[in-house]
């Protein structure tokens, strides 16, 4: 019988990536799964996979010897980890496939030896059509061996290790931050670690190295980078995990431009190599107040136009009481957004109406010019010949069959509608393959104010720097030194320009309702590093599975994490799980209650 240490013993093993026509009449050893069997009598062919590639096996029953695992030829079963020593062989004629790879040769096998048999599957790794998720990611080992999956995993290492490379030629230092971290109000709910040193007192673990970069850039390492693991108790989506990984950059010195031409550098190189797509630069930029008022979000969607226009003006004048009662709220506007040539039809229209209001808007109005210069729409009688004149000076000319879709009601929530609407007809209407917009957005508001709390709160977070002669700016108005980097509609990433003088770090936390003894409770270290000589700084952070989910094509991050976890938490380990009582005692917590 062939054992392990026969194989080991023989040569070096052969990835099946390296097979090729030079290897045509040379015995090799390759090691892998089986991929799929076809019996056919004296002759098997196995189908052989690793983790670079496939390749046709024959095994003829009549070469092998009993003692060379005869007796094992007919219990071979698909995914069996498995050994192979055997020449390389050009194909007949009748059996080549040049539609794959290794199509024009095959392995004729002389000894092989299973390593591991595997009972059947959960389910089939040939399968065309979609498998459960939480049974794939319970599976998730299983779920690896797909090409597919597997080759995104391989592909997130060359893309950190591109990234890695061109950090390192910038100058910057990869440093680790900790895991086991301090309570910091930043905005997401936290994880907690119980101390067995520290008894009822905790660790959390980090939204995001944020702090402690900062505090690199006080220790004076300028440049810094970070494939950083971050954990955030939040709810999940497609885009969002309980744990993710960010590239995170700081450096010293440093002006917004030189922020930007780092990460466009990385963004071009990435594309290039996995899209063949070469991003033109430098990306183009807007406020976020511009963002908005023209697109309804602070990350818009620019693959499509459809611009939202301030129509407050016009319809404030249609004598309808629905219309009039609205407009004598306060901060109550109209917005529309045009589409030049619809093709809706009226059950279209319904929809696109009914989806809008199930979504939380307060209604949706729409006009469709006719033929003869009227408009067809449910209120179509209340539209005059002097309204259709203001409408036609507003947008120019529409032309037969141009629509537009209307929306009354307070401003911000007015404006979010409708940006989600343009959104949902721009993918309707467009072709939006291979299309890659991106752009900068810029001037977000240092605050907001949250009507649950009461209080103000930072948009980014505390340590973001405001802008110029903020502090003769009414609170809503004073904009942030910060920026995002948005792509098709998804925030890849985002930083700011940071706080480095203790007084003004004071003043925010101040505007955030925190007193000096809390201040000096959460953030004490912070502000006794900004009297130490703490230099000018800024940074950003790129959201490393959501870019990978595009660069990759995949619905959601999940498909691009080895091991991700649902909102139930992770099926594979069967976590979170309970803890005895009696590991409880060390960490100050008697009753399970206290660590729900």
């Amino acid at each position: 019988m062939i054992t392990f240490a026969d194989f080991f013993s023989f040569s070096q093993r052969t990835f099946i990536q390296d097979i090729d026509n030079e290897k045509i009449l040379k015995k090799i050893f390759i090691c892998g799964w089986i991929a799929t069997i076809r019996d056919h009598g004296n002759l098997v062919f196995v189908d052989i996979r690793d983790g670079t590639g496939k390749i046709q096996s024959v095994i003829d029953s009549k070469k092998i010897t009993m003692n060379d695992n005869q007796s094992n030829i007919a219990s071979l079963k698909t995914e069996s980890a498995i050994g192979i020593i055997g020449t390389v062989t050009k194909r007949s004629e009748a059996t080549i496939n040049k539609e794959i790879l290794h199509g024009t040769i095959e392995i004729q096998v002389e000894k092989y030896h299973i390593f591991n048999s595997a009972k059947t599957l959960p389910f089939n790794l040939q399968c065309t059509t979609p498998i459960d998720e939480e049974l794939r990611i319970k599976y998730r080992y299983i779920d690896l061996r797909n090409q597919e999956m597997g080759n995104r995993i391989r592909k997130r290492h060359l893309a950190l290790h591109m990234i890695r490379t061109m950090l390192h030629e910038e100058g910057f230092y990869e440093i680790e931050t900790p895991i086991l971290t301090k309570n910091t109000p930043e905005g997401a709910r936290e994880f907690v670690v119980p101390s067995r040193l520290k008894p009822g007192s905790v660790f959390s673990l980090p939204q995001s190295p944020q702090l402690y970069k900062q505090l690199l850039m006080c220790g004076g390492l300028e440049r810094y980078f970070q494939i950083a693991r971050c954990f955030r108790d939040e709810d999940l989506r497609a885009d969002r995990q309980f744990e993710f990984t960010q590239l995170d950059i700081e450096f010293s010195f440093v002006d917004l431009n030189m922020i930007k031409k780092i990460i466009e550098k990385i963004l071009q190189k990435l594309f290039l190599h996995f899209l063949g797509n070469n991003i033109s630069l430098p990306i183009q930029s807007m406020t976020y107040k511009n963002a908005f008022i023209n697109y309804g979000s602070d990350k818009p969607d620019l693959r499509f136009e459809y611009l939202i226009h301030d129509v407050t003006e016009i319809f404030s004048k249609i004598h309808l009481s629905f219309l009039e009662n609205a407009f004598k709220k306060n901060d109550v506007k109209a917005g529309a957004i045009l589409i030049k040539d619809s093709m809706f039809s009226r059950s279209d229209l319904e929809e696109i109406v009914n989806t809008t209001i199930k979504n939380g808007a307060p209604g949706l109005l729409w006009l469709r010019k006719n033929a003869d210069g009227s408009f067809d729409a449910p209120i179509a009688k209340y539209i005059t010949a002097e309204i259709i004149q203001e409408i036609e000076k507003k947008f120019g000319k529409i032309e037969e069959g141009g629509l537009l879709f209307v929306m009354v009601g307070g401003f911000k929530q007015t404006w979010e509608h409708l940006g989600a609407l343009r959104v949902r007809i721009g993918k309707k209407l467009t072709d939006l393959s291979d299309k890659y917009v991106f752009t900068w957005i810029t001037d977000f508001p240092l605050l907001e104010y949250d009507e649950e709390t009461k209080k103000w709160t930072s948009v980014h977070h505390p340590f973001t720097r405001p802008c110029n002669e903020w502090e003769n700016i009414k609170f809503e108005e004073i904009t942030a030194q910060s920026y995002d980097i948005v792509l098709n509609g998804i925030e890849l990433g985002g930083g700011s320009m940071r706080i480095y003088e203790k007084e003004l770090q004071e003043k925010i936390f101040s505007m955030l309702g925190l007193d000096k003894k809390t201040m000096d409770q959460k953030f004490g270290f912070l502000l006794e590093a900004q009297e130490y000589g703490f230099p000018q700084h800024g940074g950003i952070a790129l959201g490393i599975d959501r870019l990978l989910m595009i660069l990759f094509g995949a619905d959601t991050i999940r498909d691009v994490i080895a091991f991700p976890k649902l909102s139930s938490g992770d099926p594979l380990m069967d976590s979170p799980s309970q803890i005895d009582e009696v590991f409880l005692h060390p960490y100050g917590l008697s009753k399970r209650e206290k660590i729900k």
